[in-house]
């Protein structure tokens, strides 16, 4: 179970604080807190299903199909549809159906490896990036919802991963309980807010996501202080519409967050997590997503499974998205692991090239805590 202070922590940032893994659905705002008198007495435990407002919350009905190599998804809510599509590849090499598979936010950029499906999402369909409210996610909930780009994006892979458990394997040759979603830069950013809000997924693997991905604000901000040329969140804010607009307000003093990026990937727990990054692109603060990852292990840690995440970054110039081949083996061993099955190769690295130390005490007040 997750900290609910952590859940509600990256809601806000996302623009939520209702709506949580995959069987919620995005209300079309936030609840009022009712105040004494509004609402009867009740002597019994108050039931845990209910929203403050009374209700229940239920999810879009979707409904799809599958034509060939491509899935059709049909979403209603409250009068309004929207319907979009994925591309479905067949795995290569051997194997046998259902395969894993993998669900790329703009196809992804990382090596499959033979045996694994690949799940084309074109989430620039779902929330375009500029300007906020434009795209089919907010043609279903209205131009002036709260949620950013990023879940937005987050919501359509739930409803990719409700579809394919709709259709089922027989017809799309697909194992729901071996799902990985990845993408790089922004579409990295999506993958990693999609796994965190939908433990349906299976592995999570952002790539070169930098800042506002698995990069933590504080981190970053201090970079930029200090002189690098890295996106810092004053600057992430007003352009693309990937968070909600209220981060305005605090994106010049990120120190009032009650949370950072590190709870962010702390969602994903326990489930596998590999963050992959170019170390040599300042832009995406490299010193920053190393430090958060650092800092998000600590939660893996404490539930027992620190060798489920880990991190990668290898320097290779300008080449954004473009995994370089002292890479692949770290990829490897996460889809091996965690999608198909593979005992050989090793996880829970903390990788990087780079000659920077992060000092977890510098950042944290805060010591591993024991759960059970």
């Amino acid at each position: 179970m997750k900290p609910s202070a952590v859940f509600l922590g990256i809601a806000a940032l996302a623009g939520q604080h209702a709506l949580a893994q995959e069987q919620s659905p995005l209300p079309a705002s936030c609840s009022t807190f009712p105040t004494q008198g509004q609402y009867p007495k009740n002597a019994k435990l108050p039931d845990p299903f209910l929203k403050a407002d009374g209700t229940r919350p239920g999810k879009p009905t979707v409904t799809t199909s599958m034509s060939g190599s491509t899935i059709s998804i049909t979403c209603a809510e409250g009068g309004k549809t929207i319907s979009f599509s994925v591309a479905v590849k067949a795995p290569s090499g051997s194997g046998q159906a259902p395969y894993p598979a993998v669900i790329g936010l703009g196809g992804g950029s990382v090596p499959y490896p033979a045996g694994v499906a690949v799940i084309s999402y074109n989430n620039q369909d779902i929330a375009v990036d500029n300007p906020h409210g434009k795209g089919k996610f907010y043609d279903l909930y209205g131009s002036t919802h709260a949620a950013g780009g990023l879940m937005a994006w987050a919501w359509g892979v739930s409803r990719v991963v409700d579809a394919l458990e709709q259709l089922g394997a027989d017809k799309t040759k697909i194992d729901v309980s071996r799902l990985g979603v990845t993408g790089c830069s922004r579409n990295g950013k999506g993958a990693l807010v999609a796994g965190a809000f939908d433990d349906r997924i299976a592995l999570v693997l952002p790539q070169e996501a930098g800042s506002g991905g698995p990069g933590c604000w504080r981190i970053v901000n201090d970079m930029k202080k200090n002189g690098t040329k890295v996106e810092d969140s004053t600057q992430i804010v007003q352009g693309d519409g990937w968070f909600t607009p209220s981060f305005v307000s605090t994106a010049a003093d990120v120190s009032v967050l009650p949370f950072d990026h590190h709870m962010l990937i702390g969602l994903v727990a326990p489930r596998g997590l590999l963050v992959v990054e170019n170390s040599g692109i300042d832009y995406l603060g490299p010193p920053s997503t190393f430090g958060c990852t650092t800092a998000a292990r600590e939660i893996y840690a404490a539930l027992g499974v620190g060798d489920r995440i880990g991190i990668s970054q290898a320097s290779h110039g300008s080449s954004h998205c473009q995994l370089p081949s002292s890479q692949n083996g770290d990829v490897a061993a996460y889809f091996g692991r965690f999608l198909l099955n593979a005992t050989a190769g090793s996880t829970g690295f903390m990788d990087t090239d780079a000659k920077w130390v992060f000092s977890l005490p510098q950042w944290a007040d805060w010591t591993l805590a024991a759960l059970s």
